[in-house]
Protein backbone atom coordinates (compact mmCIF):
# COMPACT_ATOMS: atom_id res chain seq x y z
CA UNK A 1 0.00 0.00 0.00
CA UNK A 2 1.44 3.01 -0.92
CA UNK A 3 1.91 5.87 1.52
CA UNK A 4 0.97 9.59 0.40
CA UNK A 5 4.03 12.07 0.30
CA UNK A 6 3.14 15.38 1.73
CA UNK A 7 1.95 18.24 -0.78
CA UNK A 8 4.76 20.24 -1.77
CA UNK A 9 3.89 23.30 0.15
CA UNK A 10 3.24 21.23 3.18
CA UNK A 11 6.94 20.21 2.74
CA UNK A 12 8.13 23.57 2.19
CA UNK A 13 6.33 25.05 5.75
CA UNK A 14 7.84 21.79 7.46
CA UNK A 15 11.39 22.32 5.81
CA UNK A 16 11.18 26.23 6.77
CA UNK A 17 10.08 25.24 10.28
CA UNK A 18 12.83 22.81 10.87
CA UNK A 19 15.35 25.67 9.92
CA UNK A 20 13.82 27.87 11.94
CA UNK A 21 14.02 25.58 15.07
CA UNK A 22 17.65 24.80 14.33
CA UNK A 23 18.17 28.54 14.20
CA UNK A 24 17.21 29.68 17.67
CA UNK A 25 19.12 25.96 19.16
CA UNK A 26 22.30 27.44 17.81
CA UNK A 27 21.88 31.12 18.76
CA UNK A 28 20.88 29.85 22.04
CA UNK A 29 23.38 27.58 22.21
CA UNK A 30 26.28 30.07 21.05
CA UNK A 31 25.11 32.37 23.85
CA UNK A 32 24.92 29.95 26.79
CA UNK A 33 28.56 28.95 25.66
CA UNK A 34 29.69 32.21 26.03
CA UNK A 35 29.35 31.48 29.84
CA UNK A 36 31.77 28.62 29.75
CA UNK A 37 33.83 30.77 27.81
CA UNK A 38 37.56 30.15 30.43
CA UNK A 39 39.65 31.96 28.28
CA UNK A 40 37.63 35.05 29.54
CA UNK A 41 38.78 34.32 33.39
CA UNK A 42 42.31 36.17 33.28
CA UNK A 43 40.89 39.49 32.06
CA UNK A 44 37.66 39.48 34.04
CA UNK A 45 39.79 38.45 37.03
CA UNK A 46 41.62 42.12 36.57
CA UNK A 47 38.64 44.06 35.42
CA UNK A 48 36.92 43.04 38.48
CA UNK A 49 39.99 43.83 40.85
CA UNK A 50 39.74 47.21 39.03
CA UNK A 51 36.03 48.13 39.50
CA UNK A 52 36.05 47.09 43.38
CA UNK A 53 38.79 49.55 43.96
CA UNK A 54 37.06 52.53 42.66
CA UNK A 55 36.67 54.90 45.77
CA UNK A 56 33.08 54.88 45.41
CA UNK A 57 32.35 55.11 49.26
CA UNK A 58 28.19 54.80 49.78
CA UNK A 59 27.59 55.77 46.20
CA UNK A 60 28.46 51.71 46.08
CA UNK A 61 25.21 50.98 47.02
CA UNK A 62 23.31 53.45 45.13
CA UNK A 63 25.00 52.17 41.83
CA UNK A 64 23.89 48.63 42.54
CA UNK A 65 20.00 50.22 42.78
CA UNK A 66 19.80 49.20 46.85
CA UNK A 67 18.06 52.04 47.74
CA UNK A 68 15.21 51.21 45.04
CA UNK A 69 15.53 47.85 46.16
CA UNK A 70 16.48 46.26 43.07
CA UNK A 71 19.14 47.01 40.60
CA UNK A 72 19.78 50.35 39.35
CA UNK A 73 21.22 49.49 35.90
CA UNK A 74 18.13 48.12 33.93
CA UNK A 75 16.57 51.83 34.70
CA UNK A 76 19.26 53.96 33.53
CA UNK A 77 19.14 52.34 30.62
CA UNK A 78 16.62 53.08 29.18
CA UNK A 79 17.63 56.73 28.55
CA UNK A 80 20.62 56.31 26.10
CA UNK A 81 18.51 53.39 24.13
CA UNK A 82 15.27 55.33 23.89
CA UNK A 83 17.16 58.25 22.80
CA UNK A 84 19.21 56.20 20.43
CA UNK A 85 16.37 54.87 18.91
CA UNK A 86 14.34 57.70 18.53
CA UNK A 87 17.53 59.09 16.54
CA UNK A 88 17.01 56.48 14.00
CA UNK A 89 13.16 57.37 13.89
CA UNK A 90 14.34 61.27 13.01
CA UNK A 91 17.05 60.32 10.90
CA UNK A 92 14.52 58.70 8.35
CA UNK A 93 12.28 62.03 8.91
CA UNK A 94 12.64 65.10 6.59
CA UNK A 95 14.19 67.60 8.36
CA UNK A 96 14.50 65.32 11.48
CA UNK A 97 18.17 65.78 11.68
CA UNK A 98 19.39 68.86 14.10
CA UNK A 99 17.09 66.98 16.46
CA UNK A 100 18.71 63.64 15.98
CA UNK A 101 22.36 64.61 16.96
CA UNK A 102 20.89 66.09 20.46
CA UNK A 103 19.38 62.52 20.58
CA UNK A 104 22.36 61.00 20.03
CA UNK A 105 24.84 63.17 22.20
CA UNK A 106 21.87 63.00 24.94
CA UNK A 107 22.25 58.77 24.54
CA UNK A 108 26.32 59.11 24.79
CA UNK A 109 25.87 61.21 28.00
CA UNK A 110 23.23 59.32 29.86
CA UNK A 111 24.97 56.19 28.86
CA UNK A 112 27.96 56.84 31.11
CA UNK A 113 26.46 56.62 34.38
CA UNK A 114 24.50 53.37 33.24
CA UNK A 115 27.56 52.00 31.98
CA UNK A 116 29.18 52.65 35.76
CA UNK A 117 26.37 51.02 37.40
CA UNK A 118 26.71 47.96 35.43
CA UNK A 119 30.15 47.60 35.77
CA UNK A 120 29.52 47.93 39.37
CA UNK A 121 27.09 45.26 39.43
CA UNK A 122 28.98 42.71 37.29
CA UNK A 123 32.16 42.41 39.42
CA UNK A 124 30.20 41.04 42.24
CA UNK A 125 28.73 38.56 39.95
CA UNK A 126 29.21 34.62 39.48
CA UNK A 127 31.76 33.36 36.48
CA UNK A 128 29.31 32.32 34.16
CA UNK A 129 27.18 35.69 34.38
CA UNK A 130 30.35 37.48 34.59
CA UNK A 131 31.58 36.09 31.08
CA UNK A 132 28.66 36.62 29.50
CA UNK A 133 28.16 40.18 31.16
CA UNK A 134 31.91 41.35 30.04
CA UNK A 135 30.84 40.63 26.01
CA UNK A 136 27.35 42.58 26.81
CA UNK A 137 29.97 45.83 28.48
CA UNK A 138 31.92 45.40 25.68
CA UNK A 139 28.98 45.93 23.03
CA UNK A 140 27.49 48.58 24.61
CA UNK A 141 30.87 50.34 24.81
CA UNK A 142 30.86 49.83 21.38
CA UNK A 143 27.71 51.88 20.43
CA UNK A 144 28.86 54.13 22.73
CA UNK A 145 32.20 54.96 20.71
CA UNK A 146 29.87 54.24 17.71
CA UNK A 147 27.43 57.19 18.65
CA UNK A 148 30.06 59.47 19.91
CA UNK A 149 31.41 58.99 16.24
CA UNK A 150 28.33 59.27 15.01
CA UNK A 151 27.50 62.68 16.78
CA UNK A 152 30.60 64.47 15.59
CA UNK A 153 29.94 63.33 12.08
CA UNK A 154 27.02 64.82 12.19
CA UNK A 155 28.23 67.94 13.67
CA UNK A 156 31.01 68.33 10.71
CA UNK A 157 27.88 67.65 8.15
CA UNK A 158 28.71 64.36 7.45
CA UNK A 159 25.19 63.42 7.63
CA UNK A 160 25.45 60.15 5.66
CA UNK A 161 28.30 59.03 7.54
CA UNK A 162 26.57 60.68 10.89
CA UNK A 163 23.54 58.26 10.30
CA UNK A 164 25.71 54.66 9.45
CA UNK A 165 27.38 54.89 12.30
CA UNK A 166 24.44 55.66 14.21
CA UNK A 167 22.83 52.31 12.62
CA UNK A 168 25.96 50.30 12.85
CA UNK A 169 25.47 51.63 17.25
CA UNK A 170 22.40 50.51 17.02
CA UNK A 171 22.99 47.35 16.16
CA UNK A 172 25.29 46.93 18.74
CA UNK A 173 23.21 48.18 21.09
CA UNK A 174 20.80 45.46 20.34
CA UNK A 175 22.84 42.75 20.92
CA UNK A 176 23.74 44.49 24.14
CA UNK A 177 20.24 44.54 25.54
CA UNK A 178 19.92 40.82 24.03
CA UNK A 179 22.96 39.74 26.07
CA UNK A 180 21.53 42.21 29.17
CA UNK A 181 18.25 39.87 28.74
CA UNK A 182 19.78 36.51 29.14
CA UNK A 183 21.72 37.56 32.00
CA UNK A 184 18.80 38.77 33.51
CA UNK A 185 16.64 35.79 32.76
CA UNK A 186 18.40 32.94 32.05
CA UNK A 187 21.33 33.37 34.22
CA UNK A 188 18.79 35.22 37.30
CA UNK A 189 21.61 38.55 37.14
CA UNK A 190 20.20 40.97 39.60
CA UNK A 191 16.89 38.95 41.08
CA UNK A 192 16.18 37.92 44.65
CA UNK A 193 17.48 34.74 45.08
CA UNK A 194 15.92 34.47 48.30
CA UNK A 195 11.99 35.48 47.03
CA UNK A 196 10.80 32.04 46.80
CA UNK A 197 12.01 30.54 50.16
CA UNK A 198 8.78 32.02 52.06
CA UNK A 199 6.63 30.28 49.25
CA UNK A 200 8.28 26.83 49.56
CA UNK A 201 8.07 26.57 52.99
CA UNK A 202 5.25 24.52 54.96
CA UNK A 203 2.60 26.78 56.40
CA UNK A 204 2.19 26.73 60.19
CA UNK A 205 4.65 26.61 62.96
CA UNK A 206 7.81 23.98 62.09
CA UNK A 207 10.16 22.40 64.29
CA UNK A 208 13.26 23.78 64.97
CA UNK A 209 15.53 22.26 67.72
CA UNK A 210 15.56 22.60 71.06
CA UNK A 211 17.20 25.80 72.47
CA UNK A 212 20.50 23.88 73.25
CA UNK A 213 20.99 23.57 70.38
CA UNK A 214 22.04 26.74 69.20
CA UNK A 215 24.90 28.45 70.93
CA UNK A 216 24.54 32.03 72.01
CA UNK A 217 26.36 34.31 69.25
CA UNK A 218 26.98 31.70 66.71
CA UNK A 219 25.42 30.79 63.29
CA UNK A 220 23.90 27.63 63.10
CA UNK A 221 22.41 26.18 59.70
CA UNK A 222 18.99 24.13 59.82
CA UNK A 223 17.04 22.89 57.32
CA UNK A 224 13.43 23.11 57.59
CA UNK A 225 11.59 20.74 54.31
CA UNK A 226 13.51 22.27 51.69
CA UNK A 227 14.20 25.33 53.21
CA UNK A 228 17.73 26.40 54.90
CA UNK A 229 17.83 28.82 57.40
CA UNK A 230 20.43 30.87 59.59
CA UNK A 231 20.00 30.59 63.56
CA UNK A 232 21.53 33.24 65.75
CA UNK A 233 20.24 32.81 69.42
CA UNK A 234 20.91 36.31 71.44
CA UNK A 235 22.21 36.17 74.74
CA UNK A 236 18.38 36.96 76.24
CA UNK A 237 17.31 34.24 74.43
CA UNK A 238 15.49 35.48 71.66
CA UNK A 239 16.20 33.12 68.50
CA UNK A 240 17.05 35.29 64.99
CA UNK A 241 15.75 33.16 62.16
CA UNK A 242 16.82 34.28 58.92
CA UNK A 243 16.65 32.36 55.15
CA UNK A 244 20.42 31.09 54.86
CA UNK A 245 20.88 31.48 51.12
CA UNK A 246 21.72 35.35 50.12
CA UNK A 247 19.32 37.15 48.44
CA UNK A 248 22.13 38.47 46.04
CA UNK A 249 23.77 35.05 44.46
CA UNK A 250 22.71 32.49 47.47
CA UNK A 251 25.67 32.88 49.64
CA UNK A 252 25.76 30.55 52.36
CA UNK A 253 25.33 33.09 55.52
CA UNK A 254 25.58 30.56 58.28
CA UNK A 255 29.06 30.36 56.89
CA UNK A 256 29.00 34.47 57.62
CA UNK A 257 30.48 36.86 60.35
CA UNK A 258 28.39 38.03 62.59
CA UNK A 259 29.12 41.18 64.43
CA UNK A 260 26.86 44.45 65.83
CA UNK A 261 23.52 42.06 65.15
CA UNK A 262 24.05 41.56 61.71
CA UNK A 263 25.54 39.03 59.12
CA UNK A 264 28.22 39.53 56.52
CA UNK A 265 27.62 37.16 53.31
CA UNK A 266 30.73 35.39 53.04
CA UNK A 267 30.86 35.19 48.98
CA UNK A 268 30.12 39.64 48.31
CA UNK A 269 29.87 41.37 51.40
CA UNK A 270 26.30 41.89 51.26
CA UNK A 271 25.26 42.57 55.42
CA UNK A 272 21.91 41.76 56.67
CA UNK A 273 20.42 42.68 60.06
CA UNK A 274 19.75 39.42 61.89
CA UNK A 275 16.65 41.12 63.86
CA UNK A 276 14.83 41.45 60.64
CA UNK A 277 16.71 40.94 57.46
CA UNK A 278 17.19 44.35 56.40
CA UNK A 279 20.18 44.81 53.95
CA UNK A 280 22.46 47.60 55.47
CA UNK A 281 24.52 47.39 52.83
CA UNK A 282 25.06 45.87 48.72
CA UNK A 283 25.36 44.43 46.46
CA UNK A 284 22.09 42.97 48.03
CA UNK A 285 19.34 44.68 46.77
CA UNK A 286 16.83 42.96 48.74
CA UNK A 287 16.22 41.82 52.14
CA UNK A 288 16.59 38.38 53.67
CA UNK A 289 13.55 37.11 54.31
CA UNK A 290 13.05 37.14 58.25
CA UNK A 291 11.34 34.07 60.04
CA UNK A 292 8.74 34.37 63.39
CA UNK A 293 10.20 32.25 66.18
CA UNK A 294 8.86 30.66 69.75
CA UNK A 295 9.80 28.39 72.30
CA UNK A 296 7.53 25.86 73.73
CA UNK A 297 7.87 25.08 77.56
CA UNK A 298 9.70 22.18 77.05
CA UNK A 299 12.26 24.24 75.52
CA UNK A 300 11.23 23.07 71.68
CA UNK A 301 12.18 26.05 69.12
CA UNK A 302 9.64 26.65 65.90
CA UNK A 303 9.59 28.67 62.97
CA UNK A 304 7.18 29.86 60.26
CA UNK A 305 7.44 32.17 57.44
CA UNK A 306 6.32 35.51 57.96
CA UNK A 307 3.43 34.83 54.80
CA UNK A 308 2.60 31.55 56.13
CA UNK A 309 -0.16 32.11 59.17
Amino acid sequence: MRTSKPAPAAARVERADETVRRAETALLASVDRLGHLEKLDPLITGMRRRVRALPLGRYRDVLHGRPLGHPLHPVLVQVPTGSWLSAAVLDVVPGGGRHARLLVGLGVVSALPAALAGWVDWAEQHEEQGRVGLVHALANGAAIGLYTASWVARGRRRPVLGRALGLAGLGAVSLGGALGGHLAYRQAAGANKAEPVSHVMEPGWQTLGRMEEFPVGEAVRRLVGEVALLVVREAGGHINVLADRCSHDSGPLSQGTLADGCVTCPWHGSVFRLSDGWNVRGPATSPQPSFETRTAGDGTVEVRAPQAH
